[in-house]
């Protein structure tokens, strides 16, 4: 009997220890490759490598809703992979208690190659970048000592964390580490533009196509720079000012006057998909943006000085040459990126 018992107890302890995979397991390396057409990442992997575990477990963290205080409103609800991680349609997106800002939700995609996040830069780095719309009243709503109190009441997440850093604690920093991990890999590289910039199948460019990307290059560029299509700067591209909600922009970070009604230059990425545009939502179109630009741009304070030559104010534009960018801008979506399973809900 005695051995019976103790054979139980050995086969007992031996399932307990095959059935907890985060013995022994070797978390693989990420090797992360920088598109040829793009610029240098701005992240310093040296303290957060990037690594199959540590991926997996921010994606997780961001299809959460249990991290929001009504348990609901998840980093994924607002942003949205078919829609290039916006809330498209939404020209404010909606937090918990259907609580309702006064920004539309950007994109979140090539962050790791960007130096400012948010519409007014309130973070320059992407670990601390999830803290905003985490803790934001209007947003998620959520407190770190609850949302680590429920990971550890739960399985999967104490496993992943053991698995995903050499410590294995499930605290704030490698929430916020993993989380960065899940944005990091977040990159949209193979559009038509990017296969016609590396010179691969797929990357040929309509006569229309060709001429919007020369217009692009001639009127856009000095602000959608690189291949990245933000220079990362802020500026007043002379939106009339919305007095119901009269947001002043990058002053709310800086308090400096000059920064008055300046807003980060947004990528334009897969913008084919992330209507509505602008940093409050105003336009539903491609061509009311450009409409604006070519006849709709105010001289307010702090106005651009690229939208304003010698007292005229905007970017001269016929209608052929509207169209003629929105064909170039079309090539920027990337169907690969807005497909892909690695990024998708679990």
């Amino acid at each position: 009997m005695k051995t019976k018992i103790i054979l139980l107890l050995v086969f007992s302890l031996f399932l307990s220890c095959s059935n907890d995979d985060s013995v022994g397991y070797e978390n693989i390396p990420i090797d992360f490759q920088v598109p040829s057409n793009f610029p240098p990442v701005n992240y310093d992997f040296v303290n957060n490598p990037l690594t199959e575990k540590g991926f997996e477990l921010g994606k997780k963290l961001f299809y959460d809703g249990r991290l929001s205080s009504d348990g609901i409103i998840s980093c994924g609800f607002c942003h949205i992979q078919e829609d290039a991680f916006t809330h498209h349609g939404h020209t404010f997106s909606h937090g918990v208690g259907d609580a309702i800002g006064t920004r539309n939700a950007p994109p979140i995609q090539n962050m790791v190659f960007q130096t400012a996040f948010m519409w007014d830069g309130a973070t320059t780095h992407l670990d601390l970048q999830p803290i905003i719309p985490f803790t934001s009243e209007i947003e998620m709503h959520g407190n770190f000592a609850d949302a680590i109190n429920m990971m550890k009441n739960d399985a999967a997440y104490v496993k992943l964390y053991k698995q995903a850093f050499p410590d294995g604690e499930i605290n704030s920093e490698n929430m916020l580490k993993a989380l960065a991990q899940f944005q990091i890999m977040l990159v949209s590289s193979n559009s038509k533009f990017d296969k016609y910039r590396r010179n691969e199948i797929g990357g040929t460019l309509t006569t229309d196509e060709l001429a919007g990307y020369s217009l692009f290059n001639q009127k856009c560029a000095s602000c959608h720079a690189t291949d990245i299509f933000t220079d990362n700067s802020f500026r007043n591209n002379g939106l009339p000012i919305n007095p119901s909600i009269n947001d002043i922009g990058r002053f709310r970070v800086t308090e400096l006057d000059e920064d008055k009604y300046k807003f980060k230059v947004p990528s334009l990425r897969n913008i084919e998909k992330t209507a509505p545009y602008m940093h409050d939502g105003r336009f539903y179109t491609l061509e009311a943006v450009l409409n604006h630009y070519s006849s709709g741009v105010s001289n307010t304070q702090n106005l651009d000085a690229y939208l304003n030559n010698g007292g005229t104010l905007g970017i001269p534009l016929s209608e052929i040459e509207k169209m003629q960018l929105i064909a170039f801008l079309k090539t920027l979506t990337d169907t690969e990126f807005l497909t892909d399973s690695r990024f998708a809900e679990f």
